[in-house]
């Protein structure tokens, strides 16, 4: 059976992004240092990111990603990405979830849909027998968890605090029981997986 799973960095005082996230800084002010674990290390948005996960991140994205058979991706996460170039990074189907499916770009990398649930139902079909990614932003991952529509959840959090910027459960009200079912720690991060109860 198909599941979705979120997952999302933060930092350790719970923060997404950091100050002033947007399509030059995706990650906000001094956000590049949520995913030196994605890129084996430091970078900035002066320059493209040139290296990869080793070690516990490469082992934990290689273990995640062979489960994905479709990605559900917030329209401001899309925009802050830069459009991911235009390219669909991935290989698998990735459906934005935003109010404006009309502005869906030509070339078939990205399919834009009006509503979560919708964009999660079309993501379960195109999954196939693999698993559904919900990459966030925060916003998408609350509604998702608020929604029940989420079967496990993995929170990355970098050993960094940015005091500012986008938190992960901001505003949330729901009650949610998680149980956790893995860790891994490495330099640039630890990886706490849990399902949802």
């Amino acid at each position: 059976m198909t599941k979705v799973l979120a997952n999302i960095t933060t930092s350790v005082d719970g923060y997404v992004t950091g100050p002033d996230d947007g399509p030059e800084r995706g990650l906000g002010i001094g956000g590049e240092r949520l995913h030196y674990w994605v890129f084996g290390g430091p970078w900035t948005y002066g320059e493209e990111p040139s290296g990869e996960a080793s070690g516990e991140d490469a082992a934990w994205l290689k273990t995640s990603m062979a489960r994905i058979g479709a990605t559900v991706s917030g329209r401001n996460t899309y925009e802050a990405a830069g459009h991911w170039g235009d390219e669909n990074p991935w290989g698998h189907p990735v459906f934005i979830v935003t109010h404006r499916p009309d502005e869906e770009p030509a070339g078939g990398a990205f399919r834009f849909v009006d509503g979560l649930e919708r964009a999660v139902e079309l993501a379960k079909e195109a999954a196939g027998d693999k698993d559904v990614s919900l990459m966030g932003g925060a916003d998408v991952i609350r509604q998702a968890l608020g929604a029940g529509l989420v079967d496990e959840l993995s929170i990355v959090i970098a050993p960094v605090v940015l005091g500012g910027g986008k938190l992960l459960f901001d505003g949330f009200t729901q009650d949610v029981e998680l149980e956790q079912v893995g860790v891994r720690q490495s330099q640039y991060a630890t990886f706490v997986d849990y399902r949802v109860r």
